[in-house]
């Protein structure tokens, strides 16, 4: 599902009146019944609403709300703060309407003293709603005067609020709030997000969304100038490889692992279990032969492939991987589909250097997480000249080290960094967090909603470089796989956290929820 700004979805409304020839006015009414629709299923007991109506097309978008309420039986109170300037267009269209049905409705001054607006606030507090429709998406100054005064006040009514396309105050174009805004628990948006709704802090003042229709096609949307995009259940279904009554493993593929470490065994047994559990027909992890027997031990399904350490040593490292690594994966490599190196293989030299020479020459798709990425540390560019697809999945420290920057760096502005990388590498890069990016190096960002703060724990990324080489071993497209994959791996732990009760989780949980993840997406009842 495309992110859009508000200046995008502007050229979205004008395309659908000027090429399609649908009224401003139709647009308007479908907007509103997509927000009565909304509050009949979040709030089926609720038979009352105060809406707060603003001097643009949001407050005519409020007051179409209002009178489609009203005709279905609910007690509407309308409050008008026009800021003093009539409304125009389809607004006053809508006022007009409003009043010949004898709406209850107040004017609220733009000098309207206390008196006044604690009057309103508690009219409100005599509903079973409160909704928002002061400003739009298009904001781009804080609220001031009556405005910030009001939003202030609604915020402490306890009563459910409901915002029109966007808490007012926010600016759908951006993530950081301009100043004082609405908290509200439910906004109904149209056609597509924006970007106030989906990235925080400003995202956080927007409850649940529900995107609704405007009444036009679906191109008119994905036509619009921008590369941002939501991932969705809807959107991702058709990506699951399907499974013929008679296919055998060998129609799954053939994951190759590269992980693991003394002291790290874990994290080889956690990455080999999630491949199998998300459909590899085959899985051999490649590890220190020292650490065979554990990950034997703990992941039955997979098969083991004894890598060589260097011997101890006066600085320490025994038990790593030795050069000469390099070349035993890569003879392994004939009949595999696809590899993934890096979960606990730590950062000695020779280690370094096995990853780099295998990675260097390995022709098939590639995960490279964790020690793997960090072997490329200030030198992005080097991955570049790879033979084949890459799909990179660091955490902020390690894009960090990946680019030469800081992790507050990286987080000050997750996007760009996401895209920089992507950029230098050539690789397809799933910077992992709180909202989990995935930049394709030939532009589009894609944003995963799935996950919870129960997942910051040890592990959770092996399983998911599991996940993703497992998918890439079934042959998807390694973007397709990227977001798949990054999706699974959060509904899963939003499965576990809801079967656990949090508040937090161990990565062998999401492992064990990830077949009721796929079965969710399959079954369409995946967000």
């Amino acid at each position: 599902m495309r992110i859009l700004t508000a200046e995008q979805m502007r050229g979205v409304d004008r395309a659908a009146i000027e090429r399609l020839g649908l009224p401003a006015l139709v647009l308007m009414e479908n907007a509103a019944l997509g927000v009565v629709d909304a509050i009949g299923r979040q709030y089926p007991d609720a038979e009352s609403a105060a809406i707060f109506c603003g001097p643009g097309n949001n407050g005519g978008d409020g007051l179409a709300v209002a009178r489609q309420l009203a005709t279905r039986g609910y007690a509407v109170e309308v409050f008008l703060a026009d800021g003093g300037r009539p409304l125009e267009g389809d607004a006053a269209l809508q006022l007009a309407v409003c009043r010949r049905l004898e709406l209850s409705i107040h004017q609220l001054p733009p000098d309207a003293g206390p008196q006044a607006l604690a009057a309103a606030l508690a009219a409100a507090r005599e509903h079973d709603l409160v909704i928002d429709a002061l400003f739009g998406t298009g904001l781009a100054r804080p609220l001031a005067g009556l405005f910030a005064s009001l939003v202030a006040g609604l915020n402490e009514v306890p009563r459910p609020r409901i915002a029109v396309d966007i808490p007012s105050g926010l600016s759908g174009s951006h993530a950081e709030p301009p100043g004082p805004h609405l908290l509200a628990d439910l906004t109904v948006t149209f056609a597509a997000p924006k970007v106030a709704h989906v990235f925080p802090p400003a995202a956080d003042a927007v409850g649940e969304l529900v995107v609704t229709d405007l009444g036009f096609p679906a191109r008119l949307v994905e036509e619009a100038e921008g590369d941002l995009h939501l991932l969705v259940g809807e959107e991702l279904r058709g990506l699951l490889p399907p499974r013929a009554r008679d296919s055998h493993k060998g129609d799954f593929g053939h994951l190759l692992l590269v992980a693991g470490s003394l002291g790290k065994a874990g994290a080889a047994v956690l990455a080999a279990r999630a491949a199998v559990r998300a459909g590899a027909g085959l899985v051999t992890a490649a590890v220190p032969a020292p650490i065979l027997p554990i990950v034997h031990l703990g992941s039955v399904e997979s098969m083991g492939l004894p890598l060589p350490t260097r011997p101890a040593a006066a600085d320490g490292g025994a038990g790593a991987l030795a050069a000469a690594a390099a070349d035993v994966v890569l003879q392994a490599l004939a009949g595999k589909s696809a590899l993934a190196v890096g979960p606990g293989l730590g950062q000695e030299a020779e280690t370094v250097a096995a990853v780099r020479r295998l990675v260097a020459a390995a022709a098939l798709p590639l995960v490279l997480d964790a020690d793997g990425i960090n072997a490329y540390a200030g030198r992005a560019g080097d991955l570049a000249a790879r033979r084949a697809p890459t799909v990179l999945t660091p955490h902020p420290g390690e894009l960090g080290r990946l680019l030469g920057t800081s992790t507050r760096e990286v987080q000050a502005d997750r996007p760009a960094a996401a895209r920089q990388a992507a950029a230098a590498t050539g690789a397809i890069v799933v910077l992992k967090g709180s909202l989990t990016l995935i930049a394709a190096p030939g532009g589009g960002l894609y944003v995963n909603p799935t996950g919870n703060p129960g997942m910051a724990s040890g592990g959770t990324g092996d399983v998911l470089t599991g996940i993703l080489g497992s998918l890439l071993a079934q042959r998807l497209e390694p973007l397709d796989a990227a977001c798949l994959a990054v999706y699974l791996h959060g509904l899963a732990g939003d499965l576990a956290l809801a079967r656990l009760r949090g508040p937090s989780l161990a990565a062998e949980d999401l492992i064990a929820d990830l077949p009721g993840a796929f079965a969710a997406l399959a079954d369409g009842q995946a967000p």
